[in-house]
């Protein structure tokens, strides 16, 4: 939540709220540890926040004009919600391509996790996450600059 805008009208009180319950319906979790609850834990997050946006950008599509720095939009204090749509259709693009690669983008962006907690999450190496952090980066990049097709 610190990537978004001060005035969000989803607050980091209700974010996390919404993740526990969306974690604590249905089946119970055989939980394998602290780095499978997190990493479970920013995948709801995730879709807590996308489902918001699109609730919100309802009826607001982008023309498909619109480009995206990735670089910019991580750094960014608020992005915008046509931002964060084309981000999440990038994501799912990249897990079909790499399946690693676009759960460590959950890890680190939605999750906050460090690379050594998404190492640990993933089953990985430091060194790992962090070459694969840089590709998916790279890749997510170009995707983002691209016009939608």
């Amino acid at each position: 939540m610190r990537r978004e805008r001060p005035d969000h009208t989803l607050q980091p009180t209700a974010l996390v709220h919404e993740t526990y319950l969306r974690l604590m319906q249905g089946q119970a979790i055989d939980w394998q540890g602290r780095a499978h609850f997190y990493a479970t834990a920013s995948r709801a997050m995730r879709r807590i926040l996308v489902d918001h946006a699109r609730a919100r950008a309802a009826g607001k599509r982008p023309d498909g004009k619109l480009k995206v720095d990735l670089d910019g939009f991580l750094a960014a204090p608020s992005p915008r919600i046509e931002e964060l749509l084309m981000l999440d259709e990038a994501l799912i693009r990249l897990a079909a391509m790499d399946a690693r690669q676009a759960r460590l983008v959950e890890l680190l962006y939605f999750g906050g996790l460090t690379e050594g907690e998404a190492a640990g999450a993933l089953g990985i190496s430091v060194r790992t996450v962090k070459r694969d952090w840089a590709s998916a980066r790279a890749w997510l990049q170009s995707q983002l600059r691209k016009p939608a097709q």
